[in-house]
């Protein structure tokens, strides 16, 4: 070949061919006696074209997809988009076009940039969320959670993003602001449709051992789900002759002696009840409305920005029937526990804080070995072991907080007075899952003034989203759909009077909770998908994804793999085996983004240095779980190190011919070939690229042309990194199926240990000689060739005073 490499004039031709051959189509079910593998990325969602950040994620699971091909196992790696959700309407309503003709218009701009990057994808399995095809079954599957008692609807406090005018799971607002928009959310009243997460708060927990994720996502997970040992007891609340019982669960009963006050969180009915119709009623609804208008990390911030009032009302300790005052407090959420903390000041650093501010008593019940608590010196909380003082009956006890030592003989004691008993807390929600939008699925739901909620029935599935509809959002909860009479007004399936729909939408984590197993039956029309299929794909052997979806899709899916598997639908517990979280792809600091302009087409990369460098660039600048800031002068950073490095192995493998490699050659392929191996086993691919390299440079030594199974060999090495590159080649070479079809090449463990040896001869330190010799010479030997070579003599002087000898690879001689 004397032509240079030119990515343009056949990356093009191989997309249509391998598409027209179907080789990267997964068989209905992996043949029999062969092992499979199910390897998805996380569902894209076509906001536009793709950029730096989405050309590292797809090349990871890609490369991984085709080396397991290689490797002899029947893989699925299949693709579909996530086309429901806030971000497509916004996208859609600032363009002043449809959701749904905006999001296809970007679905295909989309695939057509996979297909340049030449991902193997099994584009036979494809689908799209919002087509009635999809969201069918999410009806379909919110009927069938109704029918187990894992959906409901209640009215309660939620997050509403003033922006986006929507609800937001909990999950959507980490760090205190939208997951859409950043915006800090309000808390309002509002009545929502919940899916029953908390029934498997155990099972998400206990779970987690058996799956191959990072301990950062497990972490996050056992964090979010927060499954606490405890004690619930029974505060009684009065104001005048009204009393309250108050539920209060803690998980340090052994400091129920040092209550000194009950604090509420503002939402909490009963501090509604406790103001109403008192002179600090108007008082305590400025503070509970200035309270909502702040985030959650707001509201557990320092202590000097957290906020409360003295409610007229007085609260009864259960542990010894004390009288102590009631408080509400913007630290205490009603989403953790019942609303309500017992205030230990003396052991509580929060609690602590907040009654130094506001002057409430601190009283020391657990004492230090060695030490006495003074409560008016403290200058913070004690949280450390101690004994029980003041405590009733359990004075005496010694109590170890880290190890629960102590505390559940407490717990024994409430039980056995009445006082109390053992619980078990979570800090998961049940999942709000209702949306004030129009982008998304119906919910199939009918209201009856005679029959109340009616499920509509299966049959009647699909409800369809209605079409050009005015779907700018609204302060209105109850959404765009509410105005759109013709859909609204329809009949009661249960009593034929007249009825209407549930105008709210799901949210579009809906759709990528249980998407993966569509993928094992995606035409199927009389169900979400056959278990058969799934049994024989599922569950995913590798997903690979970003950090983001922790605790909102993760948790999500695993709970929707729990309730199939309780239906027998699916034979697995666990949606995902094992999870790979690439790091961010950043431009000069900051995240690539398609809203803000501020990233790197990968169009523009293709176009310029083609599909195989802009895939070998971006595994190549880091380690794929590391972040990668893309530099200033990035785009000539991959013409001078992707580029040119292919241009290279074309250059060097464009005259092959059929005689043996060289035992140093044979060796060095093998040797790469074992390393390139393990490399691509523990996603180290930019190291498997650099093992290439170096066997580049091997075969430039030759100064001729590389032996063909050397030159095959490393192209198959290279084949899941640059596809296009290696096919070109590949059939260059006269051979006639896809490399991408060819087994992954074997080493021989007897050709990695090496033969010979370069000896060196030192004269008093310095070099006079190398010698190549068998790696088991002996020291003997060692030391007679090197007395013998002719450029060792000159510098011996009679014998020599002593010979320092590390075999088989340095001799001294001292003279």
């Amino acid at each position: 070949m004397d032509e240079r490499y030119d990515p343009k004039s056949f990356e093009s031709n191989w997309t249509a061919r391998w598409e027209a051959d179907g080789i990267y189509v997964a068989p209905r079910k992996p043949a029999k006696g062969r092992s499979k593998r199910f390897i998805m990325g996380m569902f894209p969602y076509p906001s536009g074209d793709l950029h730096l950040g989405h050309v590292e994620n797809y090349s990871i699971e890609d490369a991984v997809a085709r080396y397991w091909r290689m490797s002899g196992f029947d893989v699925m790696h299949p693709i579909g988009f996530d086309a429901f959700g806030l971000p497509a309407e916004e996208a859609a309503m600032l363009r002043k076009a449809e959701p749904k003709e905006w999001t296809l218009r970007n679905i295909d701009e989309m695939r057509a940039s996979f297909r340049r990057l030449g991902l193997s994808y099994d584009w036979t399995r494809e689908f799209i969320t919002c087509e009635p095809e999809y969201y069918r079954w999410n009806q379909w599957i919110f009927l069938k959670m109704l029918e187990r008692g894992l959906t409901y609807r209640k009215k309660a406090p939620v997050n509403w993003c003033p922006s986006c005018k929507t609800v937001l799971a909990n999950e959507q607002t980490q760090g205190g602001v939208c997951w859409k928009c950043s915006s800090t959310p309000q808390i309002r009243d509002l009545t929502q449709w919940y899916l029953k997460t908390t029934a498997y708060a155990d099972e998400l927990l206990d779970d987690m051992a058996s799956l191959s994720w990072s301990d950062s996502i497990l972490n996050q997970q056992k964090n979010w789900i927060g499954r606490s040992r405890g004690a619930e007891v029974l505060f009684i609340v009065k104001r005048g002759d009204d009393t309250f019982p108050v539920p209060v669960f803690t998980t340090r009963p052994d400091t129920l002696w040092g209550v000194t006050s009950l604090v509420l969180a503002p939402e909490h009915p009963v501090a509604s009840e406790l103001v109403s119709g008192t002179d600090v009623e108007d008082t305590f609804r400025k503070f509970l409305d200035e309270t909502r208008l702040k985030s959650e990390v707001d509201r557990q911030s320092s202590g000097e920005t957290r906020q409360g009032m003295a409610l007229p009302a007085i609260a009864i300790n259960p542990a010894n029937d004390e009288e102590v005052v009631v408080w509400v407090a913007d630290y205490v959420l009603m989403g953790y526990g019942s609303g309500a903390v017992m205030s230990v000041p003396a052991h509580d650093q929060r609690d602590f804080e907040f009654a130094r501010k506001y002057g409430l008593s601190v009283r020391p019940v657990i004492q230090p070995e060695g030490d006495t608590l003074e409560g008016a010196t403290m200058t913070e909380a004690y949280t450390g072991p101690g004994v029980m003082t003041h405590s009733g009956p359990l004075s005496g006890t010694t109590i170890f907080p880290d190890t629960k030592e102590g505390i559940e003989s407490v717990i024994d004691w409430l039980s056995a007075n009445d006082k109390g008993h053992g619980t078990i807390n979570y800090r998961l929600h049940d999942w709000g899952f209702s949306r004030q939008r129009y982008w998304g699925t119906p919910i199939p739901i009918i209201y009856c003034d005679s029959c109340g909620q009616v499920p509509v029935p299966y049959e009647d599935l699909p409800i369809l989203l209605p079409e050009k509809a005015d779907f700018s959002p609204s302060e209105d909860a109850g959404g765009p759909l509410a105005n759109v009479a013709e859909w609204v007004n329809t009949k009661c399936p249960s009593c034929g009077a007249d009825g209407k729909r549930e105008t709210h939408t799901m949210d579009t984590f809906f759709d990528s909770a249980w998407y993966f197993l569509r993928y094992c039956d995606p035409g199927n029309e009389d169900v979400p998908f056959d278990p058969d299929l799934v049994a024989a794909w599922g569950p995913v052997d590798q997903y690979v994804g970003g950090t983001e979806h922790a605790v909102g899709h993760l948790i999500y899916a695993r709970f929707f793999t729990k309730v199939f598997h309780d239906m027998g639908l699916v034979p697995f517990s666990e949606p995902f085996v094992s999870l790979f979280n690439q790091g961010n792809v950043t431009l000069d600091g900051r995240e690539m983004s398609k809203s803000s302009g501020h990233l790197v087409e990968a169009a523009e990369t293709i176009e310029r240095f083609g599909a195989d460098a802009a895939r070998t660039f971006i595994l190549f600048c880091s380690p794929p779980a590391a972040p990668y800031d893309f530099p200033a002068d990035g785009m000539a950073e991959i013409g001078r190190v992707a580029f040119s490095w292919l241009s290279r192995v074309w250059r060097v493998l464009s005259l092959v011919d059929d005689s043996a490699m060289s035992q140093d050659l044979e060796r060095a392929v093998h040797r790469a070939v074992k390393a390139a191996t393990e490399d691509f086993e523990n996603y180290g691919f930019n190291t498997a690229i650099a093992r290439m390299m170096e066997l580049v440079n091997e075969f430039s030594k030759l100064k001729g042309p590389v032996p063909r199974v050397a030159a095959e060999t490393l192209l198959k090495l290279l084949a899941p990194i640059a596809p296009f590159i290696t096919e070109e080649l590949w059939h260059r070479y006269g051979n006639e199926s896809s490399i991408h079809l060819e087994s992954w090449p074997t080493f021989d463990p007897a050709l990695l240990t090496e033969k010979t040896v370069t000896m060196v001869i030192q004269v008093n330190g310095k070099v006079r000689d190398t010698v190549d010799v068998d790696v088991d010479i002996s020291r003997e030997q060692m030391q007679e060739l090197a007395l013998a070579s002719d450029k060792v003599r000159p510098h011996l002087s009679g014998e020599p005073r002593r010979v320092v000898i590390v075999p088989p690879r340095l001799i001294n001689i001292v003279v």
